[in-house]
């Protein structure tokens, strides 16, 4: 009925269509930004696109910046203090606890299951008394800017799906990933930068390997696929113009091409071909756009040392946060950070806290910078990874050089910004740390959620793909109520 009064409404008059939708002016004003055609006689205007890109209700963000932490860093180890763990540290895990749980290849075949509790300790900070471990010091100081959600549980037990799961709401390929989906809804606030901007950064720790499916358009038009950025003196390739030529021949040859182009859509009404112009446009764009917005040069010493100095050397997990940080104070909407090294099913207390160390500042920096250029409240910073980790020993037991087996049945990880409750603790584990006892949330719990901060409702942000419509949440997810301004 909605889409009905939609495409009629496009070809009456601004009154009438303003009375059939019953909106107020904020809501049209927001349409008229969002859908800058929306009140043109345009006939090439898409209505399914249309739907999804008018927010369904006033966003409490307007961008994210999530930094995912490939590879599934431990809970016991940063946000879930569980001191039973060291009690009965060597004691095996009850069967009442696993509760029959499947098991990766790499403890499969173990005889036993030795409890082990984290080699750091746990304290509480900030007027929220979060516990947080001494692997984190920095993000302990922004403990009353953050909730902690230690109750996410996932349906995935290897990395591939698991982390498939977490950017596309599918364990399969070829499904559009978090960052694609925005895009399409939402579109981007530059013109001049994509919607959608992926940074990959490495530890040195066992990592995980990242591919471009997990910020893939899918089905959706290229146009929505992020954008990767790189390290060195080209961060977007193949961006600048070949030697000799100039602004006007470039110029020149995309007018021409961008006409070719239309004569091919006009015929064979493919929209890849129209995506395809849009691509060529914006890399023009951005040719001016991105060294600017890379440039770090100019950033004072205050942000140098908040960020550390790794900010300035290109790649680093320091520089892509504050490069995130520039990206999203520019308008792009979906900025999706990778470091990887957090896999430790072995010496777990010497790797995890090298990532801990290459991490933890810039992340709480990020919070801090946001939040003193007054861009925190508007901005949803996530940061997590695809499940957890065993409460048991992997492989032979040590008290103090120990690994931990993936665990998908509960793990933490953390938002703040965007209409996300500051200073909370969501969720609670049981003494093991391994099954989830109050307040769970799942993947599509946590996907609807970041749609509905952003303005939209996940049920209706869909699109039709061979005879069904797709959305980010599949067929489930609930809004998690409790972390929510």
């Amino acid at each position: 009925m909605e889409k009905e009064i939609l495409e009629n409404g496009l070809n009456e008059n601004r009154r009438k269509f303003l009375s059939k939708l019953s909106l107020g002016l904020g809501s049209v004003a927001l349409g008229s930004l969002l859908v800058p055609d929306l009140f043109n006689d345009s006939p090439q205007i898409d209505t399914d696109k249309l739907m999804a890109s008018v927010p369904h209700f006033a966003p409490k963000a307007k961008r994210v910046i999530y930094m995912f932490q490939n590879g599934a860093p431990s809970q016991l180890e940063s946000f879930d203090y569980k001191p039973m763990l060291n009690k009965k540290i060597g004691e095996e895990l009850p069967d009442s606890i696993r509760q029959g749980q499947r098991l990766t290849g790499m403890t499969a075949g173990q005889s036993s299951f030795p409890l082990v509790g984290s080699a750091y300790g746990f304290k509480r900070y900030g007027q929220s008394g979060a516990w947080v471990s001494d692997l984190f010091p920095h993000t302990a100081k922004i403990v009353d800017d953050i909730c902690i959600v230690k109750s996410m549980h996932t349906e995935a037990i290897n990395h591939d799906p698991a982390l498939t799961f977490f950017q596309t709401g599918a364990q399969v390929g070829n499904r559009p990933s978090m960052g694609a989906w925005l895009s399409y809804g939402l579109g981007s606030e530059n013109n001049n930068l994509p919607s959608f901007c992926v940074l990959l950064s490495r530890g040195k720790g066992n990592g995980q390997g990242v591919y471009s499916k997990l910020w893939t358009n899918g089905f959706l038009e290229s146009v929505h696929q992020g954008v990767q950025f790189s390290s060195g003196d080209d961060p977007v390739l193949y961006l600048n113009d070949p030697e000799g030529m100039s602004k006007t021949d470039r110029r020149r040859m995309l007018d021409k091409i961008a006409a070719l182009n239309q004569i091919n859509y006009e015929s064979f009404g493919d929209p890849e071909i129209s995506a395809k112009i849009q691509q060529y446009e914006m890399a023009y764009r951005m040719q001016t756009a991105v060294p600017e917005v890379t440039d770090v040069s100019k950033e004072p010493d205050s942000i140098v040392k908040l960020y550390g100095p790794e900010c300035l050397v290109s790649g680093t997990y320091a520089a892509n946060c504050l490069l995130a940080r520039k990206l999203s104070e520019n308008g792009v909407r979906f900025v999706q950070l990778y470091h990887q090294g957090w896999d430790q099913h072995g010496n777990l207390p010497n790797e995890m806290a090298m990532q801990a160390k290459d991490t933890d500042q810039a992340s709480a920096a990020l919070i801090t910078d946001l939040k003193q250029r007054g861009l925190l409240d508007e901005t949803l910073v996530i940061w997590g990874g695809e499940f957890g980790r065993t409460n048991y020993c992997q492989g032979r037991f040590s008290a103090d050089n120990y690994g931990r087996d993936h665990h998908p049945r509960a793990f933490s990880m953390w938002m703040a910004g965007g209409g996300i409750k500051p200073g909370v603790t969501y969720g609670e584990t049981d003494d093991f740390g391994y099954n989830i006892i109050k307040d769970p949330v799942h993947v599509h719990d946590f996907h609807a959620t970041m749609l509905h901060l952003l303005g939209v409702e996940h049920e209706k942000l869909t699109f039709r793909h061979q005879g069904r419509r797709y959305r980010l949440t599949d067929v489930a997810g609930n809004l998690v109520k409790g972390i929510m301004v």
